[in-house]
């Protein structure tokens, strides 16, 4: 373990112990030992409706309440909640900290954490809140990705992954604390730190975050609030200088040398880039209403209780952020690596770098859903202003940054109706009135129903989008030492249908898309952005079908797309994804086994190739067209479940050396070998 993690892990275990100090008395769940004259063991006091009549001794035991908790994430910027599952599953855990995610979506640069790219276009997002940091989603936690937590005990978990070794492996810790004061109240942090050396030279990523969050749920008064910082570090090696180490060995230094992946030689050597991220998100709101009776059987004599009836909201949000971004080198890289020089053109040392701030402030009133039998959908009208401010380098040699300053007014609505069983649907929309806002507007909704089917219930979701929007500002203005452009962009136009069917008793679920895009924005083949004129259009089908016959179980993911202009948007015709494992229990059925392999595979395509100066994908230069996919990747594992403790050890790449060595993610960036890795996490609840 490294001196930083080290000290990582000293500093987590001081601010637990001094959490839990502070709340044990009140939250303590396990076995107390009262005194006679009200003290537990710890010298608190207990409170009396916890203490038995009779205390015939010293030591009489007192079972707390057993720990419940529920977790949400914020929805939009309207600060709507969302219930999800307590992360407590061991199913998919192994796959849980793989960059390439959960069923092998992503391509990336070989190395955990690294800067990754969906292979689904579907899957992919909008770059916030920078181009520089989307690459970096399997680390930042956007504020609707962050978990809120409300419990009846101190919850915490402690998760650690660990592959390889001190030379070439890979380490991570997290950790997440969450405590209620009351009922309402509660507050907690999380930290997390990745270190990955690399299994390819000067390829490490050292990333931290730290987050601290609170949030109040009350009849009237609702508040979530989250504080996250966020350091990474990346090593840039512009990927290794000839695909034949790894796919032709042989043919390296006439077949005398057998190559390990630290011996292979890479474009850069001495290049690096590092994000600084921080934001402050708060959502508020204030509920008007009434309280009524709470309809009781008809021969229950205790007196009513009554629950309070929300009928209008308001709403405010604020989401303060700055993202600081920055390029350094000091490789003399060969001629043609990049295509023009706009600074300095004697000098080898890059020292690039851009700074964002934005403040947005969104307010709304919402008359909610069910305060009534006639109030059948909810409806909400809300206005948004964003400030946003950009320092870029300023290419006249001066030390003065160049300064850029956008606002944007925005006003929209939204219906939705979350109640009942059989139906549910949500809209929501805005158009810009001000500033850069103007001609821009959004509309997307939702509608899902549920209908009986041979004995089961099959689920259908109907999705839409429109949009209109202005490319992101850094498509627009970047100034640096090897890049610049400032473009005047038309905005983007943007029309999607997708819809999916699930039926839980067949295990099988049915997606099916299409997507049409007018001025489509991109970075092209010599890394700058551009617009494909004229419209684009993707199609794609997506298949998930799971099989169980007593205790095995073959998970299957198979997805189809098409791109109609595989030049500006390439995309692999298949991607697949399959899971074999036994499933079981041992130990009086109180340990959960899966024991099992995995592959994931992708057709062949000339995949985005990844530019280190601009810390994106763009499309693969026209002298250096390489194709990658046509390669199975397959781990084995087991994956274990013992009450509160999650499990697995998995040999990934397993296949390596099995057939042509093909792995790539990226154009010139192999995969790691094959490699041992183990992961473990652990629930508390006290």
């Amino acid at each position: 373990m490294s001196p930083i993690m080290r000290r990582i892990l000293l500093l987590y275990i001081l601010l637990s112990v001094i959490g839990l100090t502070t709340v044990r008395a009140q939250f303590d769940n396990g076995r107390q030992r009262v005194d006679e004259n009200g003290y537990d063991q710890y010298g608190n006091q207990v409170d009396p409706a916890m203490i038995p009549d009779r205390l015939d001794s010293a030591n009489v035991e007192v079972q707390g309440l057993p720990p419940t908790l529920y977790m949400w994430r914020i929805k939009n910027q309207l600060g709507d909640r969302t219930i999800i599952p307590a992360d407590t599953a061991y199913h998919h855990f192994q796959n849980t900290n793989l960059t390439d995610g959960l069923t092998g979506h992503y391509n990336y640069l070989g190395n955990m954490g690294s800067p990754r790219m969906s292979r689904i276009f579907f899957d992919r997002r909008d770059p916030e809140p920078t181009i520089f940091m989307e690459p970096f989603s399997s680390f930042f936690i956007r504020p609707t990705e962050f978990n809120f937590t409300n419990s009846n005990v101190p919850y915490t978990n402690l998760t650690y992954h660990k592959a390889g070794n001190k030379v070439n492996g890979e380490e991570r810790f997290k950790s997440y604390f969450s405590v209620n004061v009351n009922k309402r109240l509660a507050f907690g942090f999380n930290i997390d730190y990745l270190y990955g050396r690399g299994y390819y030279n000067n390829q490490n990523t050292a990333y931290f975050n730290a987050a601290f969050f609170g949030s109040y749920i009350g009849d009237k008064y609702q508040m979530q609030a989250i504080y996250s910082n966020n350091y990474l570090k990346t090593n840039e090696n512009g990927g290794i200088t000839d695909d034949r180490y790894i796919t032709a060995p042989e043919e390296m230094a006439e077949g005398q040398r057998e190559y390990e992946s630290t011996n292979i030689p890479t474009k850069l050597n001495a290049t690096t880039n590092r994000n600084h991220d921080f934001y402050v998100f708060l959502t508020q709101r204030y509920n008007l209403g009434f309280k009524r009776d709470i309809v009781q059987a008809e021969n229950d004599t205790t007196p009513a209780k009554q629950e309070f009836v929300p009928v209008t909201s308001f709403i405010h949000t604020i989401q303060v952020e700055r993202a600081r971004h920055g390029f350094n080198s000091n490789d003399q890289v060969d001629k043609g690596y990049y295509q023009n020089t706009y600074l300095d053109p004697e000098s080898p040392t890059v020292r690039d770098s851009t700074t964002y701030i934005g403040i947005k402030n969104t307010i709304g009133i919402a008359l909610l859903e069910g305060f009534n039998k006639y109030a059948k959908a909810g409806l909400t009208a809300f206005a948004s202003y964003k400030v946003s401010k950009y320092t870029l380098m300023n290419m006249n040699g001066s030390p003065s940054p160049d300064k850029y300053n956008e606002n944007e007014i925005f006003v929209g609505g939204e219906l939705s109706k979350r109640e009942g069983n059989f139906l549910h649907y949500h809209a929501i929309g805005e158009v810009g009135l001000a500033g850069k806002a103007i001609g821009q507007f959004n509309v997307k909704g939702d509608i899902d129903f549920n209908f009986p089917l041979w004995k089961d219930t099959v689920s259908f979701i109907a999705r839409g989008e429109v949009s209109n929007k202005l490319a992101p500002f850094y498509m627009r203005h970047y100034h640096s030492k090897h890049f610049l452009w400032d473009n005047d962009m038309d905005k983007e136009f943007r029309t999607r249908i997708e819809g999916e069917l699930s039926i839980a008793r067949w295990r099988t679920r049915l997606k099916a898309g299409v997507e049409n895009i007018k001025n489509y924005t991109y970075f092209n083949q010599q890394a700058t952005p551009e617009q494909k004129s004229g419209s684009l259009q993707v199609l794609s089908a997506s298949l998930t079908q799971d099989f169980k016959v007593g205790i095995f179980h073959l998970d299957n993911e198979v997805t189809w797309q098409k791109s109609s202009d595989q030049t500006v948007l390439p995309l692999p015709d298949l991607s697949l994804y399959h899971n074999f494992y036994m499933q079981f229990k041992l130990a009086k059925k109180v340990l959960s086994v899966q024991l099992g392999a995995d592959v994931r595979y992708f057709t062949k395509y000339n995949a985005p190739a990844y530019m280190p100066a601009i810390q994106n994908f763009h499309l693969q230069p026209t002298e250096d067209q390489v194709e990658i996919g046509g390669y199975p990747i397959v781990n084995v594992y087991a994956n274990l479940h013992l009450k509160r403790t999650r499990f697995y050890v998995m040999m990934y790449h397993v296949n390596q050396g099995m057939s042509r060595p093909n792995y790539f993610l990226s154009p010139h960036y192999p995969i790691n070998p094959r490699v041992l890795k183990f992961g473990l996490s652990w629930n508390f609840y006290d």
